[in-house]
């Protein structure tokens, strides 16, 4: 069974926690860029990856990022991840446009891919052990639980800005939505993101 399948609620370590969502970003990645003619499925899945990217940053970077950033250890490690979380905000910007129909679209939703994957495979190879290594085992349980909190939260946060979009209460994830009549159009901010995750602009390091 796929791990991001599982319970949300479920206690475990941080790596565990973060190691889900991760699953389902390479899930919609892969999907999104085999997309093909159906535009309308094309803008679902984008919406489903941006939500889950930007959600899980968030999370992510409050209940674990944060942690490392006061060890020596972890400095550089975290600031190397903060600055890719900003050229995935970037890339994200970019693709928030109406016409994904129009040249160039499919290829920055690869370049896009790729940034991701590189990104989640440096992370649990690399950045994973350099945690482990600094945080104890009742800092990666009581981290666990917060941040998966934190995603559905945010997840609730941000599916909230689109019509075609909600958060399962079961799961606690990403799923298509009927739109409502009532409800306006809107079109995700990856600054907005950055923002609310507690800085005016995304950070670039040097």
């Amino acid at each position: 069974m796929n791990t991001f399948l599982q319970p949300f609620g479920a206690t475990r370590l941080i790596f565990d926690a973060i190691r889900e969502s991760h699953d389902l970003q390479r899930d919609l990645c892969r999907k999104l860029t085999a997309s093909r003619s159906d535009m309308a499925a094309r803008e679902l899945l984008f919406l489903q990856l941006k939500v889950e990217l930007m959600a899980h940053a968030a999370a992510e970077e409050r209940f674990l990022y944060v942690h490392l950033l006061m060890e020596d250890g972890g400095l550089d490690a975290s600031r190397h991840a903060l600055h890719e979380h900003h050229e995935v905000d970037e890339l994200l910007d970019e693709l928030s446009v109406r016409d994904k129909k129009q040249d160039g679209w499919i290829g920055t939703a690869k370049l896009l891919s790729f940034k991701v994957r590189h990104h989640l495979k440096e992370e649990e190879s690399k950045f994973f052990q350099v945690a482990g290594r600094l945080l104890s085992d009742m800092k990666k349980e009581q981290l666990g639980r917060r941040y998966a909190k934190e995603i559905v939260r945010m997840r609730k946060h941000y599916a909230a800005e689109f019509q075609s979009v909600a958060v399962s209460l079961a799961s606690g994830l990403v799923k298509p939505a009927k739109p409502e009549a009532n409800k306006p159009a809107a079109r995700g901010s990856a600054d907005a993101g950055a923002t609310l995750r507690g800085r005016s602009k995304p950070r670039r390091t040097l």
